[in-house]
């Protein structure tokens, strides 16, 4: 079979990283998968304030003629003319100052989920964004994989008929395992406004509902607890919400589940079917027909052919890393256009900015007034009726 990938660019993109030096737990996959198309050049960063995992990093990546700042802010004032993109892979609570400041200075921004750890800093974002016309992606990967999209589709083209419930899930051990090396990031044992576990795992369970059914949360119900020997913070975390068009959905994060690394599950029931979709088996999509007779499909047997991105033939599974290349991939796309003409500019439906990104801050403030105050409670944007 021929390969189908995505039309290259003229030329890479310059990007330059904040954040993600080899000690990170996600820049290597940054990395990588921005560079897996020829759509990106990794040419500089401020990669860690550790001088020497900056340079480690440096040399680790073959970036030529790497500089060594004293500071982000240093970097970015002296590199700016020289990139088309920023990325930003610091821990949540730094990024309102990051990415504002790159706004600022006209640098179009790629942020790593969560956008901020609160409210009130995306409204801070926000308000810089607005006055500079400025780009700012953020990453949300897991719709990056070839048969979410498929699975968006099929609900798009109403194979499922109306749907009436999502359920969704991801949950590790990495707060209870006793066979763990190391201690979690000290930031990661803090809890704001918003639990910290919400920020790292619930905004994709957001993202992911929205993406594939295209309705809006409306009300939530919360209840957090704490299973693990790090006190005083959120280890797991069930939510049920109701959304638009009289859908509902039900969450589970968890990071003191036994058994589990990354157990991210997509179930879809609607009035002429079901499907799920689990990350451990990426390229297989799961229907059930008003029968409950049950068909798997793959990316070989995908009917919505042009959402399948083949870097290599069916039978051989892609993953985590492909996924998150698929989304540099359409950001690339994306920031060419707006390069052509911002003042028109939209994103693509496969990539989302700070709109999509602060709905998901806001269901995860109202769920931790729901945890407080043991009730449903209302979304303040989201008024539309369930």
């Amino acid at each position: 079979m021929s390969i189908s990938i995505k039309q290259p660019l003229p030329k890479p993109l310059r990007l330059g990283f904040i954040g993600g030096g080899v000690n990170s737990a996600v820049g290597y996959a940054h990395y990588v998968a921005s560079q897996l198309d020829n759509k990106w050049q990794v040419v500089s960063g401020f990669f860690s304030r550790h001088s020497d995992i900056n340079r480690q990093t440096a040399e680790s990546w073959h970036i030529p003629e790497f500089e060594q700042y004293a500071s982000w802010q240093q970097y970015v004032d002296q590199e700016l003319q020289h990139l088309d993109a920023i990325v930003v892979l610091t821990p949540t609570p730094q990024h309102v100052e990051q990415v504002c400041y790159l706004l600022e200075r006209g640098v179009p921004v790629i942020c790593e989920k969560a956008l901020t750890a609160s409210v009130p800093d995306s409204m801070k974002i926000h308000e810089v964004l607005t006055h500079t016309n400025g780009f700012l992606a953020v990453t949300f990967n897991y719709s990056g994989y070839s048969m979410v999209r498929e699975l968006k589709a099929r609900i798009a083209q109403g194979d499922l008929g109306k749907i009436h419930l999502v359920q969704v899930e991801m949950q590790s051990d990495a707060f209870i395992n006793k066979a763990s090396k190391g201690k979690p990031q000290e930031w990661r044992l803090q809890d704001g406004a918003i639990p910290t576990i919400l920020l790292d795992l619930a905004v994709h369970l957001h993202h992911l509902v929205y993406f594939i059914t295209e309705n809006y949360p409306v009300s939530v119900l919360a209840e957090f607890n704490n299973f693990s020997s790090y006190k005083g913070i959120v280890d797991d975390a069930h939510l049920l919400v109701n959304y638009t068009n009289d859908m509902r959905a039900s969450y589970w994060v968890s990071k003191a589940a036994y058994g589990h690394k990354n157990g991210l599950k997509v179930r879809v029931y609607g009035e002429l079917g079901s499907a799920e979709w689990f990350q451990e088996h990426p390229d297989q999509l799961i229907i059930a027909n008003e029968s409950s007779v049950v068909t798997q499909y793959n990316r070989g047997t995908a009917i919505h052919q042009d959402k399948i991105v083949e870097r290599f033939k069916p039978g051989h599974p892609t993953g985590f890393v492909e996924a998150f290349a698929n989304l540099y991939s359409d950001i690339a796309d994306n920031l060419a256009k707006f390069k052509l003409n911002s003042s028109d500019f939209k994103f693509d439906e496969t990539v989302f900015g700070w709109e999509h990104a602060h709905e998901g801050l806001e269901l995860l403030q109202t769920a931790s007034q729901s945890h407080q105050q043991r009730a449903w409670c209302r979304l303040n944007s989201n008024e539309q009726s369930v």
